[in-house]
């Protein structure tokens, strides 16, 4: 059955404008609510969209499911990577958020293969409403995992319920296991003191003023800055071309390589098997490498990906060029998972304060759904009109995105989250990729130290927050 390339565009990017409402729903009510509830609304949202979609006896049904779907799924997106950096210990950060999204490409893999079982029911609207509702069991899973943990600490403390963060600090403690003192990791309680000062510093600096009004203003803590970073990689992330590949490989096998559809699909599902397997990858690398060397290997390889995948699709029919096509469609989905896939998810969270940060992960989460929607909304017009100069415009984007990394930014790699305030305070200017940020990761530990904070306070002032703690 021939499908007009609009109406299959349209259908299949609307979930990207639910995910956009869901993030900018977050700005507005994601530090209210807190990380934990959030997510599991996000959950039940994303279900009941999932149910519509299964129900759906014509496309304005399916239109509508989608957007609640992409809801939930905003609300889950632009919470998912705060939870996980506030609840990390700095060294585990990025490591945490990488096996995050080798999560999340399994679920992509599974999709492609559930696609290409599901290819083979002909007779049945099984073949489309059982992938659809599908989603729902992870869904529950997730609901049900996020009721047994924690609250994240630093939104607890920024809510005045010290007694309850302490105790979570206290349970996420791995400072005295053997295998982990060699890293000079804060303890609960240093970091407790440091995430309370580092707030209180903060809501001084506001002096009152409302959290959006810091976002789009630089002042000495450069809050708009950081929140066009996030708003950047996402972005950057988004016209790499990724979603051309994970959304319609399938279509792209046909159409430009001029495989059967039989042998797209399955080679679609191959596809999404080695994005899982690349997506491993960076989980090993991404504290002993760094954020940035990995970014600046992804996009460059990316761009020698699409530039060749341009070259080799001028022309539709020859078996060589049709192979290499289909070689680097697999390879784009190898750089991508190690420099482009998790760093855009864990940045934004890692660079904006404690005040911000839930409002800037909103912001770089809602640049991500917007321009998947476009890339998503185009990508069958522009296969079917431009062919080949599709792949020859995501490599021009990918080849200027190395330039955008160098040049603005910065490593993170090993810093308590609140030494990146000390960051950006100091540098005070836009281009600030190539400093060396080695000197900030022991700062918080130097701080601690000396500060007349927690760790210098009187011996009963210290035993009444333990006694609240423990009471807790």
């Amino acid at each position: 059955m021939s499908v007009d390339p609009q109406l299959q565009g349209l259908v299949v990017a609307i979930y990207e404008i639910g995910c956009f409402l869901g993030a900018l729903l977050t700005f507005v009510m994601g530090e209210r609510f807190g990380r934990r509830r959030m997510i599991m609304f996000g959950m039940v949202v994303l279900s009941v969209g999932a149910a519509i979609q299964t129900a759906s006896y014509g496309v304005p049904e399916l239109i509508v499911g989608r957007i609640i779907a992409g809801v939930g799924n905003g609300f889950s997106t632009a919470t998912v990577p705060v939870y996980h950096s506030e609840t990390s210990k700095a060294q585990d950060r990025g490591r945490a958020v990488c096996i995050e999204l080798a999560i999340n490409i399994a679920g992509v893999c599974t999709a492609y293969w559930l696609d290409y079982g599901m290819s083979f029911v002909k007779t049945s609207t099984v073949q489309w409403r059982f992938p659809l509702s599908f989603q729902i069991f992870f869904a529950i899973v997730t609901f049900v995992m996020m009721s047994f943990l924690p609250e994240s600490p630093r939104w607890l403390v920024a809510q005045g319920r010290e007694a309850e963060a302490m105790d979570v600090l206290q349970r996420l403690d791995i400072s005295t296991l053997p295998n982990t003192k060699s890293l000079n990791m804060l303890n609960a309680e240093q970091e407790f003191q440091v995430i309370k000062e580092t707030i209180e510093e903060e809501r001084k600096l506001a002096n009152g003023k409302p959290v959006w009004r810091d976002i789009l203003t630089n002042g000495k803590e450069r809050h708009f800055q950081r929140a066009v970073l996030g708003f950047g990689i996402q972005f950057m992330q988004q016209l790499s071309g990724i979603n051309l590949i994970t959304y319609y490989a399938p279509v792209i096998f046909q159409k430009s390589v001029g495989l059967s559809r039989s042998t797209s699909l399955l080679l679609a599902g191959f596809n999404g098997l080695a994005y899982f397997v690349s997506s491993l990858v960076p989980i090993p690398l991404i504290e002993r490498v760094g954020r940035r060397p990995l970014m600046l290997i992804g996009v460059g390889g990316q761009a020698i990906c699409m530039a060749i995948l341009a070259a080799m699709t001028v022309t539709i029919g020859d078996k060589t060029k049709g192979i290499v096509a289909t070689a680097m469609l697999f390879l784009f989905n190898f750089f991508f998972s190690v420099g482009s896939l998790a760093i855009p998810w864990l940045y934004p969270a890692e660079i904006n304060s404690t005040r911000t940060r839930m409002h800037g992960a909103a912001i770089a989460t809602g640049s991500n759904w917007i321009f998947t929607f476009l890339v998503v909304q185009i990508t069958p017009i522009c296969v079917q009109n431009l062919g080949y100069k599709t792949y020859v415009m995501f490599a021009i984007f990918n080849f200027s995105f190395i330039f955008l990394t160098y040049l603005y930014y910065p490593e993170t790699k090993g810093l308590q989250l609140e030494a990146v305030n000390e960051l950006f305070e100091d540098t005070q200017r836009w281009a600030i990729g190539p400093v060396n940020t080695k000197k900030y990761i022991d700062a918080v530990k130097t701080h601690v130290d000396d500060s007349p904070g927690y760790l210098g306070t009187p011996q009963d002032e210290k035993s009444d927050i333990m006694e609240k703690t423990s009471s807790a």
